[in-house]
């Protein structure tokens, strides 16, 4: 019998990531956007070297160990250069969404306790409206045009000043990053991932049975880096040297397909708002770019309609569905046809793509029903979706929130599912989403995606509204595409081809566009603040 360690007990910190970065992908080409649209380009290996100085001015400025640092930026080169330098230097790089109201990006820093913050100019007008909620102790700023603001440091000035730093070596264990929730119930919490749950899920995101990652790929994440560090492709792409082209605050359709386009990006991530947005433009002018280079669309963030997955085939790109959360870093599970599949029906294959995935390697799944039983994996019982997993949270920073974590150790995802033969998993709804109408659930996720499948809808938003009789009842509220019209019986005829008469909504309220959040779902808070009223006919 043999005991003790007989293999070497090697960190998996992201200090190996960023070194990896600097030895080996020099040559793999770094393409940041600026405002005006002009790119700047370098390459990971450049960036990587810039980070060792970018840390030493941070360890001069007395950033140390477990230190918060705040960014306030886009999907820029400069970003990038904070993502390898604060955490390899032994502090946290805390992100900051800057589509957040003030009053929360007010509460996020002080929660955080965030010590400096690196601000881009174009965002200096966003800091201002909470920079006097918090006392930070340096405020640098990426300044392009002009002087630096008065009371910053600039951030070229630092690292050309600055020696290179000689990488402390750290525990695995120990915080790397850190981002907020979206506070959709609540205010915002903290998640702190550790260096270990970032290197483990950069190398499983690579899988080819997750999103594939190699050094031949170009990857542009749409998904901004603020946001659950872009579903950890900048991580992936230091990992494996693929190319990275960040598009920063232009996420306009056209110019990401020009940038799809003219960077031969080979993979490209985001929310279905956009990528919805995005085939309305392909479909309006077809020939206008080639796309022939991207090969695979990751999409997360909600439920991905069978229309859009239909739209894109016609277009001959391949929509990939993933699934994640803040509390995951963000990889749950991703939909990889499997391979018996492949020759069934083309009803079957969309059946199974709209769903949202088996899940990840080390990534654990059950689901509780109401009673508090595991539900068995079947298309039929409904239950909350639960996980654990190497770079899945076990707490809330702060100790905030322990209601979401099972006595046991599972994160309580808040998502209801169905959990097939196979393991993939189907959400049904969020369970504040769910409509419970006569004691009978009903799903305003599958309501929405076929009501996205009718010619005239463009977004389509279902939210649950109080009712006499029944306790609850659906409420759909529908933007049309331009030009097109339809009215609430033409809506329920085309429902009734899917949905028994009882589960279709009786109201349709018809907006001109509906409410994002700051990270692009439907904000269904506003619409219920909106339509909800008990009284309304």
């Amino acid at each position: 019998m043999i005991n003790g360690l007989t293999m070497d007990d090697y960190p998996l910190s992201l200090t190996a990531v960023v070194e990896r970065a600097e030895r080996f992908h020099n040559t793999a080409k770094v393409v940041s956007r600026r405002p005006d649209g002009s790119v700047d380009r370098t390459t990971l290996g450049a960036c990587a070297i810039r980070a060792r100085r970018l840390a030493s001015a941070l360890a001069e400025l007395g950033v140390g160990d477990g230190d918060r640092v705040a960014t306030l930026l886009w999907n820029q080169a400069e970003h990038l250069e904070l993502y390898f330098a604060v955490p390899a230097m032994g502090a946290v790089v805390h992100t900051l969404n800057p589509r957040l109201h003030p009053d929360e990006l007010a509460f996020i820093v002080e929660d955080a306790q965030d010590r400096v913050i690196v601000v881009d100019e174009s965002l200096l007008e966003v800091f201002e409206s909470f920079r006097h909620t918090h006392q930070f102790e340096h405020v640098i700023s990426i300044t392009r045009e002009g002087p630096t603001p008065d009371g910053m440091l600039d951030f070229e000035s630092l690292i050309d000043a600055a020696e290179p730093m000689v990488w402390p070596t750290l525990d695995e264990r120990r915080a790397a990053a850190m981002c907020y929730t979206s506070g959709t119930t609540g205010r915002p919490k903290g998640v702190v991932y550790s260096h270990r749950a970032l290197v483990l899920h950069s190398l499983t995101a690579a899988l080819p049975d997750a999103l594939g990652v190699s050094a031949r790929d170009t990857l542009l994440p749409v998904v901004p880096m603020f946001h659950a560090n872009a579903w950890g492709l900048p991580y992936a792409a230091a990992l494996l040297g693929a190319g990275l082209v960040l598009p920063g605050s232009r996420l306009d359709s056209a110019s990401v397909l020009d940038l799809l386009a003219d960077e031969q990006v080979t993979m490209t991530a985001g929310v279905p708002t956009v990528w919805m947005a995005m085939l309305d433009a392909l479909d309006a002018e077809p020939q206008r770019w080639d796309l022939s280079r991207l090969d695979r669309l990751i999409v997360g963030g909600a439920a991905v309609p069978r229309s859009m997955l239909e739209g894109y085939d016609r277009h001959g790109l391949t929509v990939v569905q993933a699934w994640g959360m803040t509390e995951t870093a963000p990889l749950g599970a991703v939909s990889r046809l499997p391979a018996d599949l492949e020759e069934s029906g083309t009803d079957e294959r969309y059946k199974f793509r709209a769903r949202q995935g088996v899940a990840m390697p080390f990534v654990d799944i059950r689901a509780r029903n109401d009673s508090g039983d595991f539900i068995e994996w079947n298309d039929r019982e409904m239950g909350e979706l639960e996980v654990r997993g190497p770079w899945v949270a076990a707490e809330y920073h702060n100790g905030k929130g322990a209601d979401s974590f099972t006595p046991d150790g599972w994160f309580r995802t808040g998502d209801i599912v169905r959990i097939d033969h196979r393991g993939c998993i189907w959400i049904c709804d969020r369970a504040k989403d769910m409509v419970k109408s006569g004691g009978e659930w009903i799903s305003s996720v599958d309501l929405e995606n076929h009501l996205m499948a009718h010619p005239a809808v463009a977004e389509a938003a279902v939210i649950a509204v109080p009712d006499a009789r029944w306790g609850e009842r659906p409420l759909a509220v529908i933007a049309l595409r331009d030009g097109a019209a339809t009215d609430p019986d033409q809506l329920r005829e085309h429902l009734g081809t899917e949905f028994a008469r009882w589960q279709l909504p009786e109201r349709f309220e018809f907006v001109t566009a509906i409410p994002r959040t700051a990270t692009g779902k439907f904000k269904k808070i506003t619409l219920r603040e909106q339509f909800s009223a008990a009284d309304r006919p």
